[in-house]
């Protein structure tokens, strides 16, 4: 049975490197028909955070990636000295002394050629002459991390080593260990690294904050996982938008790139947009009602829940983002809007309060306040007026929303309601419109 690993140091959040090594070994396990094992590195003890360790975990189990198994180094310290002192009694370590800090165990590296057959890179080769000598045990006691994950790999029956080609020049060390213990070793996969738009390394400016981070900004998890599996992975005949069930039955390990994916945050928008665009409007809104809470839009158990929903309805083929909507659909939850500058300028510059103020007498005078009703009694006054439709349209929506883009004018006009949108329009009708 194929058993993979993924083996985060809880020394800091879970990133998008990380993540897409995740998805990588979890999906090629559930290709497989395989497990999936967690392994948290928290050997580091200044370092390691149980707040760090709860991050991953949310993360992951808010990604979709479910582990079989979870393990913890802290717990398996006893394991790790038992297989260096193997290594003692064979004469291929030897201790070594610090002063006041106790005895650190060291394996002696042979020089010799080291040949892995990696499933992405294909045959890489390593001539180990100018590797030093590997520490195993340090000498508080702790083990390395080289000497840690062979041990592991080995005892918890890791069949392939998923993970980022920055882990390359850990390899032969490793190899050599697998050697000098006499144990199998596992078949390696590195994948290629992720940059950022401009060419180098993740930086927090292109995308490299924690995957919490996405998830508060309004990113679906499913969006992120299909935009995750583009990196360096294609479901082939120029396919993006995947869903994650059918990836696992084509997915395998071999097909990745090998060149380095690059992360770009408007591909990760458009592909949020997607996914935003089919959702259930009851589910979005679950996930939005927080961000409403959160800016005092609505108290909770005291909104409308019904009202929202069709609101997320209106905006929701437009969003990037579930925040986009806290953003714009501020209009329908403030009494006293803010008119953006540039709707101000560029709609509400010259005077057209009689305008508003005959469109508002018609507002009042309707029976039936529908959306094809208000845009029946809008279409019949730009008529008598004389006027083409956009000459009054994009003022009256700047009047009532305070931008100069939004959904429908009609829909917001039904959606705002008879008096709040009298209101507005009767507001700009007194100062003028200036």
């Amino acid at each position: 049975m194929i058993r993979v690993r993924f083996a985060p140091s809880p020394t800091g959040n879970l990133h998008i490197g990380g993540s897409r090594t995740a998805l990588f070994n979890w999906l090629y396990a559930r290709a497989k028909d395989g497990k999936f094992i967690l392994r948290i590195e928290d050997t580091d003890k200044l370092r390691s955070k149980p707040e760090y360790v709860e991050e991953i975990l949310g993360s992951l189990k808010w990604l979709g990636f479910c582990w079989d198994e979870i393990y913890y180094q802290s717990q398996r310290s006893g394991i790790y000295r038992e297989y260096a002192e193997r290594l003692l009694k064979e004469k291929l370590a030897y201790v070594e002394k610090t002063e006041g800090r106790g005895e650190a165990i060291i394996y002696k590296v042979t020089p010799q050629n080291v040949i892995i057959d990696d499933l992405i890179r294909g045959r890489i080769q390593f001539d180990t002459a100018n590797i030093k000598d590997q520490v195993l045990i340090k000498s508080d006691g702790t083990p390395t991390y080289n000497f840690a994950c062979v041990v592991d790999d080995y005892t918890m029956n890791i069949t392939h080593v998923i993970r980022g080609d920055d882990h390359i020049s850990n390899t032969p060390k490793q190899a050599l260990l697998y050697q000098a213990l006499k144990l199998p070793a596992p078949y390696f996969a590195h994948l290629p690294l992720i940059m950022g738009m401009e060419g180098g390394r993740l930086s927090k400016r292109t995308g490299a904050t924690a995957i919490s981070d996405y998830r508060s900004l309004g990113y679906l998890a499913e969006a992120l996982v299909n935009y995750l599996l583009l990196l360096s992975w294609s479901p082939g005949e120029n396919r993006e938008v995947i869903e994650i069930n059918e990836a696992i039955k084509i997915f395998d390990i071999k097909d990745v790139n090998k060149t380095a994916a690059t992360f770009d945050m408007k591909k990760l928008d458009w592909m949020n947009n997607q996914y935003l665009k089919g959702a259930d409007p009851a589910r979005l809104t679950e996930l939005i009602l927080p961000l409403l809470t959160e800016k005092k839009y609505i108290q909770e158990g005291n909104f409308d829940r019904g009202y929202i929903i069709s609101l997320v309805k209106l905006f929701q083929g437009r969003l990037s983002t579930l925040r986009d909507f806290a953003d714009w659909a501020d209009f329908f939850f403030l009494k006293d809007i803010q008119i953006d500058p540039q709707a101000r300028e560029k709609f509400l510059s010259r005077d057209l309060s009689r305008e508003f103020k005959l469109f508002s007498e018609r507002l009042e005078a309707l029976e039936q306040f529908d959306i094809a009703s208000i845009e029946a009694s809008f279409r019949q006054l730009v008529g008598e007026l004389n006027i083409e439709a956009k000459v009054l349209i994009h003022p009256v929506r700047a009047a009532l929303t305070g931008k100069t883009v939004g959904p429908g004018l009609f829909e917001v006009i039904y959606y705002l309601g008879k008096e709040r949108t009298k209101e507005r329009l009767l507001a700009w009708v007194k100062r003028g419109n200036v």
